[in-house]
């Protein structure tokens, strides 16, 4: 008895001993509210906390006391809850919806209001890379401070503040790496670096469920995280936002100033990260002295890009801050300046958590009288500028230009119809398909995101991409517009409507245009029910009803006699998949055309169904991998096989007509496995790889085709001399960090199918350069003379590689192919212009025959 008395007084004497490491000098705390340590049954810092554990506790802070609340505002792929806790004074919790609508008002441009009754709205954002995990322990160290103390700081916080604290934007990835981190967790723990607890495994937690990293999300709005966070962002609009990451164990801690922005003249206030930055540094930099701990400004990192956690509040007038914690990668981890403690890692997070707090609060009007000016000054900038407007639309493909209206709206841009056909730079945009983006509106900034292009940088070296003119993302034609435009009514989400004529039914066949950005959704919905579709290889004319109805290349032909389906169930089939995918669907009662080639001509071909594998893990970039997955499953609904490379020797080549190789180092592969991708798509299948494995391809000779590489250097040539400092930043310049370029596409090669303008942006951030192809058939992109459309890249890489490459080349290997990207078509799942050639790789390489060439 006496010895586990013992143990009970070192077990609640551990504990305090913990809580007293995060929570000295923060009291006195209301005793009827537990810490996260006797929540939990652990110290913090001792054990990673799952996504549902920290929940739990959260929805008991809210439901123990009058002075927090908590709130779901979306959920993941795996269905995990993305919520917010709310903590501010009883009065402030059960007013809320009144005093969202006050700080609205203070934001509104139009309105003169303002109010020091208002309190500042704080969102502390957690965990958006799910391996950076003691960001979200300190999440709820800060929620029980904020709601538990009764100190006379905690007072003024919620007096004077409404917090917001979102405890891990990324649930999925989270989870998974409190897992492996739990899982291979030793007692005593093991602080080899060595060791498998600090090495996590493919694809890692840092991303979503489909490998996403969500922190360049912000923009794009891709994944129901983000839908979410915007969302609730843009009802709240809040003054200060925090941005929590982990970096290299061997690192101190980050927070801004950043280095200079990249772009020449950034679009974001220069108050924003002068002024600002600089004044809520003076607090970190007091708090982290007090407790000793290390960090470093100024350095690196850079907000040019517009999509982080950090940047976007930028530019909605609030301040977003970004923090880099040295990772313990587990528990504890040695480093060349000793150990690193989990426990470490949460309170320098949870001591930045809260000084952000305190100069928000104690910066109240200075904050709300910058957001007020960002307001004002965006629509002020516009009306000085020499655009008024963007207009912008395709009429052949309503779906992809929808995507994009849609996007804008998530980010609260003023998006109108065009009531007028108009002619602007060469380009027409007709009523029914086009709209009108003016620039004097309180999101003037973010129309600058999406529309502008830029080719002067004042640095050389970003931290991610320098490009990301969103209209080009989706190949829409647009200009801009100096004067007025005829614009109709105000588009909203309700409106977003694609109204598709009532499918007659036939008993010849269906006819629907390769077109459209679902065409291969629609497809593939048919394949998998058992139907049997065909491709036109060649245009042609024919009659729909009473009227001519002309048909472009890869129109896909249903022949309602040869299908193993009744008429009936077809036509079912055929309704209910066009309906579904918003696809128009012809309905012919004969097969001669009045102009190009008849439905039985021998360039109507047979499609099988994709049946397809990719290689994952082992040096497989999880990115592109998740990628490609992401673009299959939610918007073709097809699966595809994720094999491992460890099973790569027992993969049954005969299941599977398509393969995808993404960017990797696959160095797991010897001459024998060469071999065996070589004798598969020999037989007659499609081989598909992007980036640097178009690069491992050609090295190994996969493929009959050649890289541009820059020319050996002579050993006895004098090279000179630089100063040794800048070596990072000219190293780093050679970088292709990601920009837009144009190509010329042969939208005559089923590659091409879909495609209306042989103009194409695509998006480039390797430095892959991939020769055009000896045979004049099968270079499919090349890069035009004058390919610069967005973004940073040097003299030498746009003259020397990437104006003579090729950005798609389709090479023979026997009686099947290779398709050769030289760039990534489905970056970020954001690239509907380019996703098309990927997809009709997918669905239409199993017909591409190159001719040979003399």
């Amino acid at each position: 008895m006496k010895q586990i008395l013992c143990l009970a007084l070192l077990i609640i004497s551990g504990s305090l001993s913990a809580q007293d490491y995060f929570l000295k000098d923060k009291g006195p705390f209301i005793e009827d509210i537990p810490t996260p340590e006797e929540f939990l049954g652990y110290p913090i810092g001792t054990h990673h906390t799952r996504h549902d554990q920290i929940v739990a506790y959260l929805n008991k802070l809210a439901e123990l006391s009058d002075r927090a609340q908590l709130s779901e505002y979306g959920k993941t792929y795996e269905h995990r809850p993305l919520v917010m806790f709310t903590v501010s004074t009883p009065e402030h919790i059960s007013n809320l919806e009144s005093l969202r609508e006050a700080h609205l008002q203070m934001v509104d441009p139009s309105s003169n209001e303002m109010s020091a009754d208002v309190p500042v709205l704080i969102n502390l954002g957690y965990n958006v890379h799910g391996n950076e995990p003691s960001s979200s322990e300190a999440a709820l160290l800060t929620a029980y401070i904020l709601t538990a103390s009764e100190s006379e700081a905690a007072k003024k916080y919620r007096q004077e503040a409404v917090v917001f604290i979102d405890p891990t934007i990324n649930p999925d990835g989270r989870d998974r790496h409190t897992q492996w981190a739990n899982m291979y967790k030793g007692e005593p723990m093991v602080a080899d670096p060595d060791d498998a607890e600090h090495n996590e495994s493919w694809p890692s937690g840092r991303t979503n469920h489909y490998w996403f990293d969500l922190n360049r999300d912000w923009l794009l709005a891709i994944h129901p995280e983000s839908r979410g966070k915007l969302k609730w962002y843009h009802q709240w609009y809040p003054n200060v936002v925090t941005d929590f990451h982990e970096m290299g164990t061997n690192s101190t801690y980050f927070f801004e100033p950043m280095k200079p922005i990249g772009s020449k003249d950034p679009i974001m206030p220069e108050e924003n990260y002068t002024t600002l930055n600089d004044k809520f540094a003076a607090y970190y930099v007091e708090e982290m002295d007090k407790i000793g701990s290390f960090y470093f400004t100024k350095e690196v990192f850079d907000g040019t890009y517009p999509g982080y956690g950090s940047s976007y509040p930028d530019l909605q007038g609030g301040l977003g801050i970004l923090f880099e914690q040295a990772s313990s990668r587990g528990h504890k981890q040695e480093t060349p300046t000793g150990e690193i403690t989990f426990a470490f890692t949460i309170r320098n997070q949870l001591t930045s958590s809260l000084a952000t707090v305190k100069a928000a609060v104690e910066n109240k009007s200075l904050l709300y009288d910058y957001q007020k000016r960002f307001f004002k000054s965006a629509v002020e900038t516009a009306e000085k500028s020499d655009i008024d407007a963007y207009v912008f639309g395709d009429s052949f493909d309503k779906n992809r230009t929808n995507a994009f209206v849609e996007k804008l709206l998530l980010h609260e841009i003023k998006v109108y119809r065009l009531n007028k056909q108009v002619t602007e730079s060469g380009k027409r945009f007709e009523t029914n398909s086009a709209y009108v983006v003016p620039t004097a509106q309180p999101q003037y900034r973010m129309v600058q995101t999406m529309f502008e292009t830029y080719e002067e940088f004042a640095d050389s070296v970003f931290y991610d991409a320098s490009a990301w003119s969103l209209v080009n993302f989706y190949n829409l034609p647009y200009a801009a517009v100096k004067g007025s435009v005829p614009s109709g009514e105000q588009v909203s989400m309700d409106d977003l409507q694609i109204d598709i004529p009532e499918v007659e039914k036939t008993n010849y066949a269906y006819v629907i245009s390769w077109d459209d950005y679902n065409a291969p959704a629609f497809l593939y919905d048919l394949q998998r029910s058992g139907a049997n579709v065909l491709s036109a290889f060649k245009p042609f004319s024919i009659k729909v009803g009473e009227k001519g109805k002309s048909f472009d290349y890869g129109s896909l032909v249903v022949p309602v006699s040869r299908q193993r389906i009744s008429s009936d169930s077809l036509f079912t089939l055929v309704k209910q998949f066009s309906k579904e995918n918003k696809v128009a669907v012809h309905s012919v009662s004969s097969g001669y055309s009045t102009s190009g080639i008849d439905l039985g001509s021998g360039y109507v071909n047979p499609l099988e169904k994709p049946k397809a594998l990719m290689l994952i893990e082992d040096g497989v970039s999880s990115y592109e991998a998740g990628e490609v997955w992401h673009l299959l499953d939610t918007r073709v609904g097809m699966p595809i096989t994720k094999i491992p490379m460890r099973n790569f020797n027992g993969i049954d080549w005969s299941k599977y007509n398509t393969m995808v190789m993404v960017s990797g180092r696959y160095s797991q592969l010897d001459s024998n496995d060469v071999e065996k991708i070589r004798q598969w798509v020999s037989s007659g299948n499609t081989l598909i790889t992007s980036r640097t494995a178009t690069s491992w391809a050609v090295k190994n000779k996969l493929v009959k085709e050649k890289l541009i590489e820059e020319e050996k250097k002579d050993e006895d040539k004098e090279v000179g001399r630089l100063p040794y400092v800048t070596a990072r930043e000219n190293i780093g310049k050679e970088s292709v960090g990601g920009a837009i370029f144009e190509v010329d596409l042969d939208i005559t090669h089923p590659l091409g199918f879909g495609y209306k303008r042989n103009k194409l942006p695509v998006y480039r951030n390797s430095n892959v350069w991939l020769a055009p192809s000896k045979n004049r058939y099968a270079t499919v992109a090349r890069y035009t003379d004058d390919p610069h459309i967005d973004g940073f890249i040097t003299s030498k890489n746009l003259n020397t590689f990437l104006k003579p490459s090729a950005s798609l080349v389709v090479s023979p290997v026997g009686k099947g192919r290779v398709v050769l990207f030289a760039d990534n078509p489905n970056f970020r799942g954001s690239w509907y212009g380019t996703n098309r050639l990927f997809l009709n790789a997918i669905f239409l390489g199993q017909h591409i025959a190159v001719p040979s060439s003399n």
